[in-house]
């Protein structure tokens, strides 16, 4: 069987937590931001946890990570 390939543009946008659950960047943060509010800047800084159902496909895309 030969080695799988990671799919690079998903193992650049998301990380494995210490629990083993995949964790991504949230959008929107990236321009334009003086018309978006302090506490909606404040809280797209967060790193979030990718949902439970889209764990497996995240997986298959990164398999070495």
């Amino acid at each position: 069987m030969p080695k799988m390939k990671t799919n690079r543009g998903a193992a650049k946008r998301f990380s494995k937590s210490a629990s083993g659950k995949f964790q991504h960047r949230q959008s929107h943060r990236s321009h334009i931001l003086t018309k978006k509010s302090s506490k909606r800047k404040r809280q797209l800084r967060n790193i979030t946890a990718v949902h439970d159902n889209d764990q497996r496909a995240i997986a298959r895309l990164v398999p070495y990570l």
